[in-house]
């Protein structure tokens, strides 16, 4: 028995976060749940197993957040020193979900008891379904913050394509299953850990993907990272820099169509038509348009971020997280507006209360963004259907697709020169996900990285690694058939936690 079992539940906790990107040591972290179950299982009373759970989650969340804090670094408004503290009260809140998911977990063992007073996989499958529940209760409550899910951590293997079938946050719950099977053969249980690892190891054969093959009769995708991230953004010079930096590597028009995409709002200007003058200064929309399109082949297209403005009359209420499509012409289609958005980074909550203590929004501007109406598919001519997802958008599994129009592909343009080394590849193993349970190649444009074109099977055809200026250009992806995620969701989440709690109940009676 461990004497200091909450100092060995934030260790479990803080390196449970190394099996995430960048480090990937996805089998530190199925230890270190291991060791969490086995602090609940131990745990005298419903309140210890609920701290236990929770210390494990500060660990967890802090060094898996630690990104955040770069965020300030930006801000001239707040000092970049709050950012620390930033990370460690969100690893507070957030902290609070695993310490549910294991007091749940705990008081099962006593309601439904069985004729030994052993871990078993009971006692397993009740913390899976008490993980799922709580997980996705994490990416929904108070705007949802699903980062990292503990699905993400096999990315790197063929496990992740379970992730068509189950969905994310039942994913998680198969990484709380296989972390039970280590720690029940800690216990000198070896039935249930045999059977997961031949389970693992056949789906993992017959489900791999493989390695990508590009169609090069499909048209061509570009995505741009032009290597300029926020430092100098209040400069004059720095929308004509980035657009400058945008056209110089987006390329000439070749025989194959071209639909060439640039991150999230690297366009500095506003390309839209009817606002006050005022707004516009020396930079007629037209000409913006015009450079754009000037870039296109006749047959080629473009997806660009840049800011709608929202006016009651003259007065401007707000602005839009938008991105467009533009044709040869340099007319504008389709737009779309960032639906899920980020507070404290994009809109300020309680403005009225908040203001006036000193704080403000990480993205400079004293407007707050309006949210758009959710997913939407626009029509990009000869490529097809796009579904948009802008910046953070990914990250919400089952949210990010108009299901009544299934896009062909998705477009995420993003920001994530915020994000300091951790943050980007995270975000990539994040969207990687996406792909897999939707079936849909993803686009991926950010200004300093890192930008990828993701087939539907979550595999990289191609990337520019983080710190370079670049494009990568390559036949577009198809589209992999619908997934039973694609169909039904995140029900398939709730599927699975109601199923694993009933086989708790199920083996604990059993047992008796």
């Amino acid at each position: 028995m461990l004497t200091r079992p909450l100092l060995v539940a934030l260790i479990a906790g803080f390196l449970s976060a190394t099996g995430f990107a960048p480090l990937d040591w996805w089998p530190v972290t199925l230890a270190c749940i291991a060791v969490l179950l086995h602090l609940t299982w131990h745990a005298p009373s419903t309140k210890s197993a609920l701290l236990r759970g929770w210390v494990f989650g500060v660990g967890h969340f802090t060094l898996g957040n630690n990104w955040i804090q770069h965020a300030f670094d930006f801000q001239d408004k707040m000092p970049p020193v709050l950012g620390y503290f930033a990370v460690v009260l969100l690893a507070l809140y957030l902290a609070v979900y695993p310490a549910v998911a294991m007091g749940l977990a705990w008081r099962f063992t006593r309601l439904v008891k069985a004729r030994w007073n052993e871990p078993d996989l009971g006692f397993v499958l009740a913390a899976v379904g008490a993980w799922i529940v709580t997980e996705y209760l994490r990416a929904t409550l108070f705007t949802g913050y699903p980062w990292n899910p503990m699905g993400v951590i096999w990315v790197p293997t063929p496990v992740a394509q379970f992730a068509a079938f189950t969905g994310t946050y039942a994913l998680s719950g198969l990484t709380i299953l296989v972390a039970g099977a280590l720690y029940l053969a800690t216990q000198h249980q070896y039935r249930v850990p045999l059977v997961t690892a031949a389970v693992l190891l056949v789906t993992g054969f017959v489900l791999n993907p493989g390695r990508v093959v590009e169609d090069m009769t499909r048209p061509h995708v570009r995505v741009v990272q032009p290597n300029i991230g926020q430092e100098g953004v209040d400069q004059p010079d720095y929308a004509p820099r980035v657009l400058a930096k945008l056209v110089e590597w987006s390329g000439q028009p070749g025989a194959a169509p071209r639909l060439v995409v640039w991150p999230e709002g690297m366009v500095n200007y506003y390309v839209e038509d009817g606002y006050p003058q005022r707004f516009y200064g020396d930079a007629d929309p037209r000409w913006v348009r015009g450079r754009i399109g000037g870039l296109l082949g006749p047959k080629d297209r473009a997806m660009v971020g840049g800011n709608a403005l929202f006016f009651e009359g003259d007065k401007l209420t707000g602005a839009g997280n938008s991105v467009w499509t533009v044709d040869p012409a340099g007319m504008l289609g389709q737009r779309y507006d960032k639906a899920h958005l980020v507070p404290y980074g994009e809109y300020l909550p309680m403005r009225t209360l908040l203001a006036p203590l000193g704080l403000a929004r990480l993205v400079m501007g004293d407007i707050d963004f309006i949210p758009g109406p959710g997913p939407r598919t626009l029509d990009v001519g000869g490529f097809g259907k796009a579904g948009v997802a802008v910046c953070y958008e990914i990250i919400f599994s089952g949210q990010i697709v108009d299901r009544r129009h299934r896009p062909d592909f998705l477009f995420n343009p993003s920001n994530d020169a915020w994000f300091g080394s951790w943050g980007p590849v995270q975000h990539l193993a994040q969207a990687r996900l996406r792909a897999i349970e939707e079936g849909l190649p993803i686009l991926r444009a950010t200004p300093t990285g890192v930008s990828a074109i993701i087939d539907a099977h979550g595999r990289l055809v191609g990337t520019v690694p983080a710190g370079q200026e670049g494009a990568i250009e390559a036949p577009l992806p198809k589209a992999a058939p619908p997934t039973l995620f694609s169909r039904l969701g995140n029900w398939l989440a709730l599927i699975a936690a109601f199923a694993s709690i009933v086989l708790a109940i199920a083996f604990r009676r059993l047992a008796r």
